[in-house]
Order: structure tokens, then C-alpha cells, then sequence
């Protein structure tokens, strides 16, 4: 059986887009957005065609054999996980070099004593 909404929001994700940033680029509400990934509502081909358009791919790719989301489901990242990997890339674009390394160390001292 194909998911489309699980296939949606993994390509959502995987470009690390926001479904507010869908919203914007196809006019579709993001309250309709966030039930079509959860599988509550099926988008009609045109609304489809709108989203594959809004993440930059064919339509067809919807209904391929989920290459995308055998490939994150081997990573075993949970949606909270996504999300704030999503998060971090899309702020980490603006940051210098210098500024991404502190992050980095940051990071990594938060989760060293996180481990503790």
C-alpha cells in the first residue's frame, strides 16, 4: 500500500523544508498539509502535482518504490529527530564558518554531558 502523506512529509524533511515552507510555495493550508502527511486526507493528482512542484520532484515520485524512505528508516531517526536536524540545517546556512564550528562544540559538550 502506497502512503503518500508518509512519503510527502519524508521528502519534506529530507530537503529540509517546513510545511509552512509548502504552504508558501503552493497555497495550500498547512492545517490540510499536516492531514495529508498523516494520512487523514487524500490530495487530489492536481493537489499532488502542486506539492511535487513545491519539493522540486516528478509526481511520479510518489508512487516509486520509497527509495527516500528506506533510506531514513535505515538512519532510525525519529520525527522529533527530523525535525530538529531539519531546524539546525535551515539556521546553520547563515552562520560563518567560525560560528558553525562553536555550534559544533557546543553540541557536542551538551550531549558529553548529557552521557553522564
Amino acid at each position: 500500500m502506497i502512503k503518500i502523506g508518509t512519503t510527502i512529509r519524508a521528502h519534506r524533511l529530507h530537503k529540509g523544508l517546513s510545511q509552512g515552507d509548502i504552504e508558501k510555495k503552493t497555497g495550500l493550508l498547512r492545517c490540510y498539509l499536516s492531514r495529508v502527511e498523516n494520512g487523514h486526507t487524500v490530495p487530489s493528482l492536481d493537489t499532488l502535482s502542486k506539492i511535487a512542484l513545491a519539493l522540486d520532484l516528478p509526481i511520479s515520485q510518489f508512487f516509486a518504490d520509497d527509495a527516500l524512505g528506506k533510506h531514513l528508516d535505515t538512519q532510525k531517526l525519529s520525527d522529533e529527530e527530523l525535525k530538529f536536524l531539519t531546524q539546525i540545517r535551515r539556521y546553520s546556512t547563515n552562520l560563518n564558518e567560525s560560528d558553525r564550528k562553536l555550534l559544533l562544540a557546543m553540541v557536542r559538550k551538551f550531549a558529553a554531558t548529557a552521557a553522564r
